[in-house]
């Protein structure tokens, strides 16, 4: 861990999943202070109380600031001596998203905005956003939103030399904050029926750890602008359903269809068509790189790339699809699953 020694790290919205995963993987190491920026004072006091009783030795690494990424004064009240940006603060939920759409757009668009402005004017290193595959193809409030917020981040990183500025994109991950897997433990648990929206929609899925793993890859080898995505498997939500029934002791034959909500897809995009005739296979990863090109137009009629990779769209369908036992493996790999399940056994 020798790229974060001594060096401080801020994390906006650091008192999500996320955050509390980033803690977990880097509060024990050399990594000389970490920041947790977000506008919750209570999930805040939450964290400070769990990380005090969990990691006493190292929990005063932990500084805490109450901000919000809608006001650039806030923001930059956080980024004094900051070397690190992890920038995870956003609206997530896409039902909320599509009946509050301006909301969207004030923290996922001009939030980033604000945090890009501030990192630059304090002379941060290197700052990682973090989108999602739903910015691909946007269908939703959300997805379009983090469409903008990608295309704020590449023009940010066109404009300096000195902040190193790149974003990574990845599907749904599980047991986070919202998730459905914690969900339909409850139903379980209550002997309700587990309820899916539609048997056939596909998702990526990946782990906390794994999120984590490409924030920090991105990190060390993004180049500006660059978006990273990782090769992820997927699986169908029947799937995934049946996978968290046979863990926790479900009846598979009690799975109630409700239909799809308000903007969802039937299908997840990580790499887009256009995205894939220029991407860079990096083995578990990919890198779209920025389209440094100006706008004198005029060069396109004399000028041009007709190569293009063979590569097309990286979807949640032509991805690797898990079957029920490779799904359970991987869910009940996560801690979140081993302490539910220890739960169980009591």
């Amino acid at each position: 861990m020798s790229l974060f020694k001594d060096k401080t790290l801020l994390i906006t919205g650091g008192t999500g999943s996320f955050g509390n995963a980033v803690l977990n993987r880097f509060l024990r190491t050399d990594i000389g202070e970490i920041r947790v920026f977000s506008r919750d004072e209570k999930k805040q006091d939450d964290m400070r109380h769990e990380f005090q009783a969990k990691m006493p030795d190292v929990a005063d690494k932990i500084k805490f600031y109450i901000g919000d990424i809608r006001d650039l004064a806030s923001v930059k009240n956080a980024m004094h001596g900051v070397d690190y940006i992890f920038h995870a603060a956003a609206l997530k939920q896409v039902p909320s998203c599509e009946f509050f759409p301006i909301e969207a757009v004030k923290t996922n668009v001009l939030g980033t905005e604000n945090v890009l402005i501030a990192a630059i004017e304090a002379g941060v290193e290197n700052v990682v956003c973090l989108s999602t595959d739903k910015a691909a193809y946007p269908v939703n409030a959300m997805g379009t939103s983090k469409a903008m917020m990608e295309k704020v981040i590449v023009a940010k990183a066109r404009t300096t030399s000195k902040t190193k500025i790149c974003c990574t994109r990845y599907g749904n991950v599980m047991c986070s904050r919202g998730s459905v897997i914690p969900l339909w433990i409850d139903q379980i648990r209550n002997g309700n029926p587990i309820t899916l929206t539609d048997p056939r929609m596909t998702r990526f899925i990946m782990s906390l750890e794994e999120a984590v793993d490409l924030v920090l890859f991105a990190f060390e080898h993004g180049e500006p602008g660059d978006i990273l995505v990782q090769k992820a498997p997927a699986c169908t939500i029947q799937t995934q359903a049946e996978a968290v029934c046979e863990l926790f002791g479900g009846d598979k034959e009690n799975i109630k269809i409700i239909g799809i909500r308000h903007g969802e897809k039937m299908y997840e995009t990580l790499l887009t068509n256009e995205e894939c005739a220029v991407a860079v296979d990096m083995g578990d990863f990919y890198r779209v790189p920025c389209d440094k090109r100006g706008l004198n137009y005029d060069k396109y009629f004399s000028e041009g790339d007709a190569s293009r990779n063979v590569l097309t769209e990286f979807d949640s369908n032509n991805t690797q699809l898990l079957t029920v036992e490779e799904t359970k493996a991987k869910i009940a790999a996560l801690d979140y699953i081993k302490n539910e399940l220890a739960k169980e056994a009591k």
